[in-house]
């Protein structure tokens, strides 16, 4: 049994817990999954015990126990630096930790009009609020990054790193609230992540969970 123990909501909706499960499933990295049912009755004594925040998700390494998504990723980083969870260039893993900042505090329209709904597809919502505008910058991210960076393989540096798990969720919500209009990079891109194991192995445990009520 790992000795990282990795807390996580139901897959169908948390797309915060999504990212570091993604992270350390796709980086072949061993962990214990912990899955907190949310909006039980038991939920929140629960989660009271597990994560300081009282949030998924949570990982808990010996002592040490955190409680962001970001936060849970660079301390992977650090744990196993031979796995270049981050660009090895300067400048591109500079690029990739700014949009992985920025998935992290931005985008408040799309979170809020396009929740995560991971096995739902095609239900072309709407796209005002400001969803337009998180589009559009997401596309220009992910063309920019694919074009400057991603000569060296099919994710957004090449290699698969921490910024391709920040944007999995986004991945998800353009599948779900399709059809996206996207750069032919950008489309590429979207269609591959969503097509990953690791992304199929998330869903098929969403769709378990929806199953088992």
């Amino acid at each position: 049994m790992s000795d990282l123990v990795l807390g996580i909501g139901d897959k169908n909706l948390s797309s915060w817990s999504l990212r570091p499960w993604l992270l350390l499933t796709e980086a072949g990295i061993p962990f214990t999954e912990e899955n907190i049912r949310l909006d039980r009755p038991e939920t929140r004594e629960v989660l009271r015990e597990k994560s300081p925040s009282g949030l998924v998700p949570y990982l808990i390494h010996g002592d040490v126990n955190i409680w962001d998504s970001l936060a849970i990723m660079e301390y992977v980083s650090e744990l196993f630096p031979e796995k270049e969870l981050w660009p090895a260039d300067r400048e591109a893993r500079a690029l990739a930790r700014s949009i992985a900042a920025e998935m992290h505090s931005g985008f408040s329209a799309l979170r809020a009009v396009w929740p995560m709904m991971f096995t739902r597809k095609d239900m072309q919502h709407t796209t005002q609020s400001g969803v337009s505008r998180d589009i559009d910058r997401i596309n220009d991210l992910w063309t920019l990054c694919r074009k400057t960076y991603g000569a060296g393989g099919e994710f957004l540096f090449g290699q698969f790193s921490i910024a391709d798990a920040m944007y999995a969720p986004v991945v998800s919500r353009f599948v779900t609230y399709g059809p996206v209009k996207l750069s032919p990079e950008a489309e590429t891109y979207r269609d591959m992540m969503f097509a990953l194991p690791a992304m199929k192995k998330w869903g098929d445990g969403a769709q378990a969970e929806l199953a088992a009520g």
